[in-house]
């Protein structure tokens, strides 16, 4: 341990630049990871404390200290400093994930997992302007007017101000031009942020990131017995819990992508375990969080017959239809259905397939087809959810993880907008299948991250290209070969057992 100490001592001394917040971190994570370990070790009464030590405890402390300083130090528009610190990280979170020897090892990993959220709690979201965004739709909210009233610019005019909304915040809108897209999960903690700090923006970012935190410590805890009851190994928890995008995209940049897994995983939990309320309301808060998880129900009604699959869809109806009922009303399907049709119609980034579509648009009429190509990909990916479904011939609920990542493939494999974390449900959803090219996804698409370095904004085409070849390839590999990208060794009992 004293090397360690050393070694951050070493760290922090280094590099006038430091800011005192993630000095103070450093010394936090010090005191923090020695005393989760401690606590661990005393619990694994079977470990060899030294081995143990020399075998994984630098590499697990490197592994935070990478995680803290992309947690607190790059901006969005540093891709130099967010390439220093994340692809390191993201190869010591496979060496971790793949070379865990045991149960306990397992389980303290978990731990670590936990423990790398909550490093970057205190850190100002570095990676996505989001929360002025959601600042300014939470104080809308407390003053009584629906965020898809109206632009953002409407509230800028002479004899339309609103009381928490000024110029300040409102250059630093991202998307002023455009409805909010946010649903009422994420609304709802907006509103809730703005009503407890009505002045601050930092506060009201740590309250959006305490929900987020609470949603990904359920999903860590969640995770192991979902996969003892499925009879997987365990130690696929560690894919999505030390996954660095995941870590930094939900409770660092303060993605809800972190909320809907939480509450899709509680879903299938349920519904498992039979108990349909429980698992409708969950499925309805997870559809509340982000719509994807709509993608999947057609996979239910052969598992749960047809009688039982409209009782459930039924309650996850009535429940949705109650979470979005204080947002209802002729604003809110004017403001969202633009949005959703600009999304498909307008946005562009880092797509795959839809790029070929309109780079053939290019070739052929000579100018971008996506006015066309975006809603008749959509209707690709109904259509091909659809025959998936019909074809399905299994009834169990192992065999749905699959068919559920398949879903939400083609439709991100269709969509003309990729962001960093649309990668966490393939991720999530891949941990109870057999592939793994999620995973190398999630490493590749931080590449995007360059273009916000460029001066004036371009996309760097190659890039796509590396990345979705890799990726690709990869997936058709694991298609036909029936072998997976990451595979690894499993020795352990307690954690993988029924």
């Amino acid at each position: 341990m004293l090397a360690l100490e050393f070694a951050f001592e070493l760290f922090l001394s280094s590099g006038s630049n430091t800011s005192v917040k993630f000095k103070f971190s450093i010394l936090r994570l010090r005191f923090e990871f020695e005393l989760v370990f401690a606590l661990a070790l005393t619990n694994t009464p079977n470990m060899d404390l030294p081995v143990f030590l020399l075998k994984r405890l630098g590499l697990v402390a490197l592994f935070l200290i990478l995680i803290v300083a992309l947690g607190y130090l790059p901006a969005q528009n540093e891709f130099s400093q967010i390439a220093l610190f994340y692809f390191p990280a993201f190869l010591l979170y496979l060496w971790l994930c793949m070379k865990a020897d045991d149960d306990k090892e397992v389980r303290i990993l978990l731990g670590v997992a936990v423990l790398a959220r909550l490093l970057i709690f205190p850190a100002f979201p570095q990676l996505s302007d989001d929360i002025y965004r959601f600042v300014w739709d939470g104080r809308l909210i407390l003053n009584g007017i629906n965020p898809f009233e109206q632009l953002p610019a409407y509230y800028m005019l002479a004899g339309n101000e609103v009381r928490g909304l000024n110029q300040e915040l409102f250059d630093q809108l991202n998307s002023p031009e455009y409805f909010t897209i946010y649903p009422p999960v994420a609304q709802g903690v907006f509103a809730l942020a703005a009503y407890l700090f009505r002045e601050s923006i930092n506060h009201s970012a740590l309250l959006i990131k305490g929900f987020l935190l609470l949603c990904e410590v359920g999903t860590i805890l969640l995770l192991p017995s979902l996969l003892r009851k499925l009879r997987l190994p365990v130690k696929n928890a560690l894919f999505y819990a030390l996954n660095p995008l995941v870590i930094i995209e939900v409770v660092g940049n303060l993605h809800f992508e972190g909320a809907m897994v939480f509450f899709l995983l509680l879903a299938f939990w349920w519904i498992i375990n039979e108990r349909l309320l429980l698992s409708a309301i969950a499925m309805a808060l997870s559809i509340a969080a982000k719509l994807l998880p709509l993608l999947f129900l057609f996979f239910f009604i052969r598992r749960l017959g047809i009688k039982r699959a409209f009782l459930y869809f039924l309650a996850i109806g009535v429940m949705v239809l109650m979470l979005f009922a204080p947002l209802l009303g002729e604003a809110f399907f004017a403001g969202f259905g633009s949005s959703l049709d600009l999304y498909f119609r307008r946005f562009e980034f880092n797509g795959s397939i839809y790029y070929l579509v309109r780079w053939l648009g290019y070739q052929t009429v000579g100018y971008n087809l996506i006015k066309f190509a975006g809603p008749i990909l959509a209707m690709g990916t109904f259509i091909g959810i659809s025959l998936a479904a019909l074809r399905d011939r299994k009834n169990d609920w192992p065999s749905i993880f699959a068919l559920c990542l398949f879903a939400i493939c083609l439709y991100l494999a269709f969509t003309p907008t990729i962001h960093p974390w649309y990668s966490i449900l393939p991720l999530t959803l891949s941990i109870f299948t057999r592939f793994r090219f999620p995973i190398l996804w999630t490493g590749l698409i931080m590449l995007t991250y360059i273009n916000y370095s460029y001066s004036p904004y371009w996309e760097n085409g190659w890039l796509v290209l590396l990345e979705y070849s890799l990726v690709y390839g990869a997936a058709t590999y694991e298609i036909v070969s029936g072998n997976s990208c990451f595979s690894y060794p499993f020795r352990g009992h307690f954690l993988s057992r029924k």
